[in-house]
């Protein structure tokens, strides 16, 4: 992220909290718990990264920068492109928009492949820029498996056929070639700190459909009302 670790350390708080809220909004609704955890998740890879910033500047031992470095660089470039894409299939309930979505998921699956590969037969680095972290994994064709990516995550939300998941799939994709012209060498950093605040919306969504469904089931004709004694 930009600006500093202070201000990681409290970004991710703060959405690890919303993830959390995310996760008690879910009820029963089993398909959610899938996608409720995302904010928690980003949150945690927020507070992370803090780490990574604290590793460089020595106030923690050298080790500790260097796996919370992996660990960072794990999330983002290995865990969220298969991750995300199926969280979506997990939730498209039609047939057609899922068989989009499982095309997606097999390109994240194979981009998530890549970047593993990469960085297990490289040597990542990190260094700081100017108000923010620049990760390298000695990627080849970089351009081309960035573009692989985005298509995999920002495809399969764009792909669904629920609304809420869309505008988050087009919310994303807007962002990215404005954060890659800003900071071409900060684009991990900055793009998965700017997802992780879209994320927000993930627990605004299941608060909505939550109280939705509640209501529902109280206007069903002939539903008892609940009892007091």
């Amino acid at each position: 992220m930009c600006f500093s670790p202070g201000a990681d350390l409290v970004a991710g708080v703060v959405v690890a909290a919303i993830g959390v809220d995310a996760c008690l909004h879910v009820d029963r609704r089993r398909e959610y718990w899938m996608i409720a955890p995302l904010p928690l998740l980003l949150g945690v890879h927020q507070v992370i990264e803090a780490f990574v910033w604290w590793g460089i500047d020595g106030r923690v031992p050298r080790a500790v920068g260097t796996v919370a470095m992996w660990a960072y660089l794990l999330v983002a470039l290995v865990l969220l492109p298969t991750m995300v894409p199926a969280m979506v299939l997990r939730l498209e309930p039609r047939g057609r928009q899922r068989s989009l979505v499982a095309a997606f998921v097999g390109l994240g699956v194979v981009v998530s492949l890549v970047l593993l590969g990469t960085m297990l037969a490289g040597h990542p680095s990190v260094a700081m820029g100017s108000d923010h972290l620049a990760y390298s994994i000695g990627l080849s064709h970089g351009v081309f498996w960035v573009g692989c990516y985005v298509v995999a995550i920002c495809g399969a939300l764009i792909a669904s056929s629920m609304r809420s998941v869309r505008w988050f799939g087009v919310a994303n994709l807007v962002a990215i070639p404005i954060l890659a012209r800003l900071c071409a060498e900060g684009f991990t950093s900055l793009w998965c700190f700017y997802a992780a605040s879209l994320s927000a919306a993930v627990a605004i969504h299941l608060r909505i459909t939550g109280r939705a469904g509640r209501r529902s089931a109280l206007e069903v004709p002939g539903a008892r009302s609940p009892s007091l004694g």
